[in-house]
């Protein structure tokens, strides 16, 4: 709880000062937006980590494969990249870089799940 106190009040202190800014200078105000996010994705890694050693728990626990879970976390982090990326290209006013983006993350998450879709089809067979 405490790191989501430290995002919200980066996040509300970074929108505050892009906006006063974004009047005087557009650039310098996207460039404080992007610092923010760099920040908060430093931040966020050490939640990562430990989120990450809970999904190895997990598994341990639940003798689940891998290759099922695996691609899940793939696609999870793709999700996350694409949204950053596409909100970053749209404060800086750039919509087709964003829909770029957000059509390249689709793809890439499929591509991710492919693993998914494979076992699942391998299921349908050992039932038929």
């Amino acid at each position: 709880m405490e790191l989501l106190g430290k995002l919200i009040a980066l996040c509300l202190l970074t929108a505050v000062l892009t906006l006063l800014l974004k009047r005087e200078s557009a650039e310098l105000s996207f460039l404080l937006t992007l610092s923010a996010v760099l920040l908060g994705v430093f931040l966020l890694l050490a939640a990562f980590d430990k989120a990450s050693a809970l999904c190895e728990e997990l598994l341990e626990l639940t003798r689940l494969s891998p290759t099922l879970f695996v691609p899940l976390v793939k696609v999870m982090a793709v999700a996350v990249t694409v949204r950053l990326t596409s909100a970053l290209c749209k404060d800086a006013g750039q919509g087709a870089l964003a829909v770029l983006t957000e059509i390249a993350g689709t793809v890439c998450a499929l591509w991710c799940a492919l693993p998914l879709l494979r076992a699942v089809v391998e299921l349908l067979e050992g039932w038929i």
